[in-house]
């Protein structure tokens, strides 16, 4: 009986032992990730608007002798420019934000940032195959405030974004987290500042004068204030886009305007286009009765979104692009134009390029738009749907110039052109919604960044009796006067358009009518698909009745 007792005790202390043992490693198991060792202890931390992105740095950040701090290329472009580019021809690296461009060369001791040099301590450099930038000497380039704590922490934070601060009310030590049991990253003194990230369920998420992130109680902290507001950037446009292109060749002078124009808000008349030379010349077509057109443009409120067209130049467009000097001088010239005329915005109309030159046309643009929003100009991009021809449509990086541009304008004509091998609409509704998907679904592009062209005119195509095509082009305005008067309409769903055929001598004539009905489903896309609006081509090719539709439609 007293064995049976022994082994009894024996079993139970056995249980207890691996009970408690149990509840040790569960302790354990639970606090441990609260304690587990920093894994960039050691390193240099960068830590980007509160977040310490050391872990997942591509590179590690390093500071050279003069205190000067270098970050890779590749982790810019992951947290700052996601379109840098290393200029292999010159050297050199071009990087951009909002409204800079940035270009430093490596080894050189310098930096240009929008057209003006800067002399620096440390210019970018190359190590063991790996470009740097030295970011504490760019804080004008991304607009961010950039500090130093200790050579072992960085900090950046942008000056767009809110930045709230308090005070410690006692000595406090700040936790790795809110568990009950967890592990101290810092601690601070009475009175010390901190900045706050955020608030939940009592518990601040804070960052130390030390640069620690870490949580403390909400009511140990007071004096909360707000050190800088969030800056919200504002559109030139409030609502939707609602723009007409005002076409005149560089041999006459600017329409002349004096009537306001209901239902838009933005004219882009053709002031500038490039010139047939070896360097770069701008044709100024706003000196033939420019003036007059602002004038008459800033008296209606209308902002003037200027077009400048390569003239479908495609050797001359190319050697430009492809050549940074001049391509910065190009952009040096019109930003400097759209200065001189106190323009809202540029409209580039670039056309007819080689498909090799998409990603030089894309780096113009990347170059081009921050330095007209420096001055609160717009850039705007002409683009065709996203397919078709290498030169008409495959030279256009629509996802690139969309990131790096303000608007995106598809020009949605023409369908059926005038080397078209069949009839057909110049813009049916099918055809256009269809391409509306392919901008939002394949190019990736945002639909706020879309603007929907609609043409002002349609095609009269003859087909003679041994089936040549032939069309030529009819506006708006003269299709009644342009179709027999005893010519049956018949509404056509699919392109949402009015067809007419007719027999004139031995051709058989048809027309894919573009009217306020056909225009009316047009708009109803830009609303159905929350576009950024629509635009025209061009104006005086219209009947006045579309205007009232677009301030209906757009509610201009």
């Amino acid at each position: 009986m007293e064995n049976v007792k022994n082994i009894w005790k024996n079993t139970w202390k056995k249980i207890l032992v691996v009970s408690v043992l149990l509840v040790v490693s569960l302790i354990i198991l639970i606090v441990s990730p609260n304690f587990k060792k920093d894994p960039n202890e050691g390193k240099i931390n960068l830590i980007i608007n509160n977040t310490n992105v050391t872990g997942r740095l591509k590179h590690n950040v390093w500071i050279n002798e003069n205190n000067i701090v270098y970050v890779s290329m590749e982790d810019l472009e992951n947290y700052f420019d996601g379109q840098i580019y290393y200029d292999r021809e010159n050297n050199q690296i071009i990087t951009t934000s909002d409204t800079k461009v940035a270009v430093l060369p490596i080894t050189n001791k310098k930096m240009i940032v929008n057209g003006a040099e800067i002399k620096l301590l440390g210019g970018a450099t190359k190590k063991e195959g790996i470009f740097y930038l030295p970011i504490s000497e760019m804080g004008n380039v991304y607009n961010v405030e950039i500090n130093n704590i200790n050579q072992q922490i960085i900090t950046l934070d942008s000056l767009d974004r809110e930045l709230i601060k308090a005070d410690a009310i006692k000595n406090i030590n700040v936790k790795y987290n809110t568990k009950l049991i967890t592990k101290t990253v810092d601690k601070i003194k009475e009175a010390s500042k901190v900045i706050i990230i955020s608030e939940k369920d009592g518990y601040s998420k804070v960052r130390t004068e030390n640069g620690k992130i870490g949580y403390i109680k909400s009511n140990q902290l007071t004096n909360k204030t707000v050190v800088r507001k969030k800056i919200e950037k504002q559109k030139q446009i409030d609502g939707k886009v609602s723009l007409v292109w005002d076409y005149y060749s560089e041999y006459v002078n600017a329409p002349k305007r004096s009537e306001k124009i209901e239902g838009i808000n933005v004219v882009s008349p053709s002031f500038f286009s490039l010139k047939n030379t070896d360097g770069v010349e701008i044709i100024d077509n706003a000196l033939r009765g420019g003036q007059d057109y602002i004038n008459w443009a800033k008296a209606n409120d209308y902002k003037i979104w200027a077009m400048f067209s390569n003239n479908s130049m495609k050797e001359v467009t190319s050697k430009i692009l492809n050549n940074y000097e001049l391509r910065t001088k190009m952009i040096d010239d019109i930003v400097n134009l759209a200065i001189k005329y106190e323009l809202d915005g540029i409209n580039v109309d670039f056309e007819y390029m080689n498909k090799e030159d998409k990603n030089a046309y894309s780096r113009f643009i990347i170059e081009l738009a921050p330095r007209l929003r420096e001055y609160g100009m717009v850039t705007s991009v002409d683009v065709t749907a996203p397919d078709g021809s290498e030169n008409w449509s495959l030279c256009f990086d629509r996802d690139d110039l969309a990131k790096a541009a303000d608007y995106l304008m598809f020009m949605a004509y023409d369908q059926h052109g005038v080397s078209s091998t069949k009839t057909g609409s110049v813009a049916g509704y099918d055809w256009v919604e269809t391409n509306i998907k392919k901008f939002l679904g394949q190019e990736a592009v945002a639909k706020e960044k879309i603007i929907l062209g609609m043409p002002l005119y349609t095609r009269l195509w003859k087909t003679d009796k041994d089936g040549k095509i032939t069309s030529s082009v009819i506006n708006m305005n003269k299709i009644e006067e342009t179709l027999p008067r005893d010519v049956t309409k018949t509404w056509d769903d699919l392109t949402k358009q009015y067809y007419v055929q007719y027999t004139n001598g031995s051709y058989l004539c048809q027309m894919w009518v573009e009217d306020i009905n056909s225009i009316k489903e047009k708009l109803n896309l830009i609303n159905q698909y929350e576009l950024a609006g629509g635009a025209y081509w061009e104006k005086d090719r219209e009947t006045q009745d579309i205007w009232v539709l677009t301030k209906e439609k757009l509610s201009i």
